[in-house]
């Protein structure tokens, strides 16, 4: 029966790292890290020797502190003393690498986003087909345009966003599978690989900073000073009968 262990000062070196939790960026070391594993057991004389590995890590963040793991089953070579190739890895806590984005994005899209992240690896198409829903679902609401295909919102959005943003997202109609079938119905589902949904799922995340994020923070700060100014003006209005 393997033997379950656990030992801590795996990272030597202070590293960076991003909590999926509160997605502020870390530094991570020794104290922070944690590796739970297994010893060496033999599949068979084809497959050879697998040992597994979890690695969970708590955000050092005050405040949030939560953890994360993950699983990586390796090969192993006996007389090596160590893994060597990495064969499967998941993540377990939190399911999915979604990040966390803000409530002022509908909650639609919030929703297709991280159900797209945490199926990329077993369903790359489907995870595909939620993003390409979750874009336009973005042109609709942000942008308020609808057509009756999604690459005719792409073409009308041109005219809207400043050039590296269109191409960006119109780039993504060149890729494989995805390029030859974006133009159709959003729920149309084809063959998709995961290195194409991660494309997407970026596309995604990259979109919701700029166009949502960017703009609640616009807005926010025209807001204070537009606080700020009217505080201002009740001050001198209120010394000027003062003095009067």
């Amino acid at each position: 029966m393997n033997k379950p262990y656990s030992r801590h000062g795996v990272i030597q070196v202070r590293e960076k790292w991003t909590c999926p939790y509160c997605n502020r960026p870390c530094t991570v070391g020794d104290q922070d890290v944690s590796i739970l594993g297994s010893e060496p057991v033999f599949i068979n004389d084809k497959y050879g020797w697998y040992v597994g590995k979890f690695t969970v890590i708590t955000c050092p963040t005050p405040g949030c502190e939560k953890q994360t793991m993950f699983a990586t089953v390796y090969t192993w070579q006996p007389g090596v003393g160590h893994q060597n190739t990495p064969l499967y890895s998941f993540n377990l806590i939190p399911e999915s690498n979604a990040k966390p984005f803000p409530d002022y994005i509908p909650q639609q899209l919030r929703d297709d986003y991280t159900e797209a992240c945490s199926i990329k690896t077993k369903s790359p198409k489907a995870s595909a087909t939620l993003c390409r829903r979750c874009l336009q679902g973005m042109i609709r609401d942000f942008w308020k345009i609808k057509g009756k295909r999604l690459y005719d919102e792409i073409q009308e959005l041109r005219e809207k966003i400043d050039g590296d943003s269109w191409e960006a997202i119109d780039s993504v109609r060149a890729v494989g599978n995805i390029g030859a079938h974006m133009e159709a119905d959003v729920d149309l589902i084809i063959d998709v690989e995961e290195g194409e949904a991660d494309l997407l799922i970026g596309l995604i995340e990259t979109l919701f900073e700029e166009w949502y994020v960017a703009k609640h923070v616009r807005e926010e700060r025209m807001a204070n000073v537009a606080n700020l100014a009217a505080t201002k003006k009740a001050a001198r209005q209120a010394i000027s009968q003062t003095t009067a």
